[in-house]
């Protein structure tokens, strides 16, 4: 093992804790004076205190790699390549500073992200001349709270997961009825009466009403989407205490970002409910994380193995740590959670050349693709459509498309690496984050110049970049 220096990473982790220096060092079985060592980075790590480090806080090893960097420094970069900040620091400075200084990191980041939301706000806020009268608005980006929420945890809830899979066992599942148990025990223990409607609304697909303690379905849901939507319900109405108590943990700056927290929990209740961990990991590891064959065997949509798929990270029992999105035809992601170091930009855009979008003229096709960041890594990405049909005559229907991608050196263990070059003679197809934080200059696809970036157009009489307008 190289000389590995993790000082500011094992502080980060012991101060999240809340354990004292003493403390730590005595569940690591090492003095308190070494331990200090390690956190200044005047001793480097051992394999030893490696592992019992990874026991004690259960984490991968690979929470001390550098690679674990990949999403902060990429979001650094962004905020480095915004003219206005005044910071002049190619990538190698970024990646020692987070290396070195994590917290003021994401402490750059989260200012940065703030001042951009405001300045939005106040041109929206000056162009409408205050007609609500307010004059001012908070500064709110809820889904970007709670997707960073999620993302610290590696897309894994341990409460959560180990409550539904413990829970699971005690209403002893069987695979082909697991909606009729949740339903049971909707009716049963918490005396709550489901009801089928057809009238609830446009778009509108099911309701609880907590006065009378009625839940009411629409028909037009799949036997599996009734099946999540009765387990959302039983996450609160079981474990409410449980959900709000994460929800403080996580220090959200909003009631938007609570709320959204709040369903974005009840939601992954659901999924460890109906899909529980243990035994789906064992299943996908056995079908090597086929994705069509678990949604058969287990009577639930593409999208929703996807998702689950995406947070199997329970430290004893790892899955291949996969980042998830969905897309629709106009590049609006309206889900990405993540598993790895992987980075979605928020500067607008992502890269046309990622076979997510390529889906789209391929309906119901699976497709895969080894694709190269600007950095040098490599990913694996699976990707196929997924269609909601519209409920009645002229009403339009949804077409998504989903990605699930791994780190190449996690392809082997899928169905989708057979027949692909996994090793390095194969560099894949270069993509990026986004036009505004892509370094590639000479891409055929480039849309617009990288922030920061002006494009002297002396030079380029003869050929003017096609992102030019002219």
């Amino acid at each position: 093992m190289p000389k590995t220096y993790v000082g500011s990473r094992l502080r980060q982790l012991r101060t999240e804790r809340g354990m004292s220096q003493a403390a730590l060092a005595k569940s690591l079985e090492i003095s308190a004076s070494y331990l200090n060592q390690i956190e200044h980075d005047v001793r480097p790590l051992t394999v030893t205190v490696l592992l019992r480090i990874s026991e004690v806080f259960g984490v991968d090893a690979a929470f001390f790699s550098s690679q674990d960097d990949t999403r902060l420094i990429a979001e650094l970069r962004e905020v480095a390549l915004d003219r206005e900040m005044g910071i002049d620091a190619d990538t190698q400075e970024l990646a020692e500073m987070v290396a070195a200084h994590p917290g003021l990191a994401k402490s750059l980041v989260t200012m940065h992200r703030r001042y951009r939301n405001t300045t939005a706000q106040l041109a929206a806020a000056t162009e409408d001349r205050f007609s609500d009268g307010s004059g001012s608005g908070a500064i709110t980006m809820p889904h970007e709270e709670v997707r960073d929420y999620f993302y610290q945890r590696h897309n894994y809830i341990h409460e959560l997961d180990a409550a539904a899979e413990e829970l699971t066992t005690r209403m002893r599942f069987h695979r082909g009825d697991v909606g009729g148990e949740i339903a049971r025990r909707l009716e049963t223990v918490h005396d709550v009466q489901i009801a089928k409607r057809i009238d609830l609304g446009e778009n509108v697909l099911h309701r609880y009403h907590p006065e009378t303690r009625v839940l009411e379905i629409s028909p037009q849901l799949s036997r599996g989407q009734q099946v999540f939507k009765f387990a959302t319900e039983l996450a609160y109405l079981e474990y409410g205490e449980l959900i709000d108590k994460l929800v403080a943990e996580g220090n959200f700056t909003s009631e938007q970002s609570v709320s959204l927290a709040r369903l974005g929990l009840a939601n992954y209740f659901a999924a460890a409910t109906v899909l529980p961990y243990g035994q789906f990991h064992d299943v996908a590891e056995d079908f090597r994380y086929d994705i069509e064959r678990l949604s058969a065997f287990y009577s639930v949509s593409y999208e929703t193995v996807c998702h689950r798929l995406s947070t199997l990270q329970r430290p004893s029992l790892r899955g291949v740590p996969f980042m998830f999105v969905r897309v629709d035809r106009a590049g609006n992601m309206s889900k990405r959670q993540s598993a790895t170091g992987f980075h979605f930009s928020t500067s607008g855009g992502t890269c046309p050349l990622w076979n997510v979008y390529e889906t789209f003229s391929y309906p119901g096709k699976i497709m895969t693709q080894i694709a190269q960041m600007p950095d040098g890594r490599r990913y694996l990405w699976i990707a196929r459509t997924v269609e909601r049909r519209a409920s009645r005559y002229g009403q339009p229907g949804k077409t998504f498309a989903i990605g699930l991608g791994c780190e190449i050196r996690h392809a082997h263990r899928t169905v989708y690496a057979d027949g692909l070059d996994l090793d390095e003679s194969n560099p894949g197809t270069p993509i990026g984050a986004g036009c505004r934080v892509c370094e590639r200059l000479d891409c055929p696809q480039r849309a617009f110049p990288p922030l920061g970036k002006e494009l002297d157009i002396s030079e380029h009489r003869s050929s003017v970049s096609p992102y030019v307008i002219r």
